[in-house]
């Protein structure tokens, strides 16, 4: 009923409109054509339309390129723990121990088998397929189904976590395969197309524009992913995405949501990057990545005002690995590396990738900035160890703490043993933070390394050189959590 009402009331509106139109017309123009003759071209309405503003066919895309696009399903074997039978208390419940006689016997470990879906595409002929590396992770059987409803058991050729790439292998020939694009190219408000089986919907085709480029995430320093606002739900994951040529230039891969569902923003490979990888993997299994054994950090105005800088160009070491290969060519705390083997780093997010992809043994020069100067230095990379262990000690205060007022910090010293336990030569706690070290963003537990490049072994050596600055910015080294950065500290 209601939509019949608003259809009714649309109509009598327009009837409305019409006859308001038909009274408000101009005169009969005497010259105008008879009924039923051809209307001159100047008598009809401008109907040209902005290139600028119209919207794009995808149909040929899809027809063309949507072959090439799988959909891959895993079966994996989970292993639940059995469970404690006290409802309501934790394992570190006092009173577990003591409700645990008395309740039923404890469940039985279960095995199941878990299934999950996701998205591939054929990148060769013969049978080589990209997805992502957490579609396929872990899985005990992998199942390949092409659009022809033909079904492939796939072999795993190698797994990437660290850039989410897989390479897959099924035995088949003569099949469809994607054109490959440079993702260099792609600029920012281009539209491209994604394909792929979001919630288990075969063949599904969204689309959407570029909205950055080179966008770092938490955790990821080896992937400069392309953001888009293209539809990605569950099931997306490892599907092409599309430029209007036709070209793959990325691998879809993560979306920001709160809810678990798209909210506009996704992200994807970019395909030279998972081409590269897939070589590697192809080739010998696993993918080998340079280092130089360094932690970096972001080079804020704040920072870069301390360091002697104008811009905030650079990557900003703030620890150099003892014994690394950076070590052992003279890099220090504190050097802001400007560029790698002749590339400009603009930002900390860069310099990462640039070192992963250089082949470990070889030589790389570094252009760092160093105490108001530059500086050239060559270093020989390293290879990527496959994890990364890193380790945190006790660092209770060993002496009674001093109060640096001026700062809002209240510091200790530290013993020799704690110094070995850290790793560190120098150092003193941070019992207390407040005021503009607060504000600043010092937190209590963490130990301070280093004032402006100066080491600082104990409480009166910090004092003392805080004391000869009159203003300004000054940058603290601190260690937090096992791993260091620095920190702009402004004087009053």
């Amino acid at each position: 009923m209601k939509h019949t009402l608003r259809h009714s009331l649309t109509l009598s509106v327009l009837a409305f409109a019409l006859a308001l139109a038909g009274c408000n017309k101009p005169p009969a123009d005497n010259n105008a054509p008879a009924a039923g003759s051809k209307p001159q071209a100047s008598a009809l309405p401008n109907l040209q339309r902005n290139p600028g503003v119209m919207l794009p066919d995808f149909t040929s895309l899809v027809e063309k390129e949507g072959g090439a696009v799988v959909n891959i399903s895993t079966t994996q074997t989970v292993s639940t723990r059995g469970r404690a039978a006290v409802p309501g208390l934790s394992e570190d419940d006092p009173f577990y121990e003591f409700f645990k006689r008395f309740a039923p016997p404890q469940q039985q470990p279960r095995q199941y088998q878990a299934q999950s879906l996701g998205s591939g595409f054929l990148i060769s002929d013969d049978g080589y397929i990209l997805t992502n590396a957490h579609v396929v992770a872990d899985a005990d059987e992998v199942t390949v189904r092409l659009t022809d409803k033909r079904e492939f058991k796939a072999k795993v050729v190698g797994v990437d976590k660290r850039t989410d790439v897989a390479l897959l292998k099924i035995s088949a020939k003569e099949l469809p395969k994607v054109p490959l694009g440079d993702p260099g190219n792609l600029k920012v408000g281009e539209w491209v197309v994604a394909i792929g089986q979001p919630f288990g919907f075969d063949n599904s085709v969204t689309a959407g524009i570029v909205s950055a480029k080179g966008r770092s995430l938490p955790d990821e320093s080896y992937v400069p992913f392309i953001q888009t606002d293209v539809p990605i739900n569950p099931g997306n994951s490892g599907g092409p995405l599309f430029n209007m040529k036709g070209e793959v230039v990325g691998i879809n891969s993560q979306i920001y949501s709160r809810s678990g569902g798209y909210m506009g923003i996704s992200f994807a490979i970019p395909i030279d990057v998972a081409l590269s990888v897939a070589k590697q993997l192809q080739e010998t299994g696993k993918v080998s990545r340079g280092r130089i054994g360094v932690q970096i950090q972001p080079l804020s105005q704040e920072l870069a005002q301390s360091f002697g800088l104008k811009g905030t160009e650079g990557a900003l070491i703030s620890m150099v690995e003892a014994d690394g290969p950076a070590a052992k060519a003279g890099v220090q705390p504190g050097d802001v590396i400007l560029s790698f083997n002749g590339q400009p780093v603009k930002s900390s997010n860069e310099l990462p990738l640039q070192v992963a992809n250089v082949k470990p043994g070889s030589k790389a020069n570094l252009k760092i900035w160093r105490k108001g100067r530059e500086l050239d230095i060559a270093v020989s990379v390293g290879e990527m160890p496959t994890d990364k262990v890193a380790a945190a000690a006790d660092t209770a205060p060993q002496s009674a703490p001093a109060k640096i007022a001026r700062l809002g910090l209240q510091l200790s010293d530290l013993s020799a043993d704690q110094k070995n336990e850290l790793h560190i030569r120098a150092g003193v706690y941070v019992e207390d933070a407040e005021g503009p070290a607060g504000k600043a963003g010092l937190e209590p537990e963490d130990v301070i390394l280093a004032v402006n490049s100066t080491e600082v072994a104990n409480v009166a050596q910090f004092s003392k050189l805080v004391s000869k600055l009159d203003g300004g910015t000054i940058a603290l080294l601190v260690l937090r959590d096992g791993n260091t950065l620095y920190v702009p500290l402004k004087l009053r």
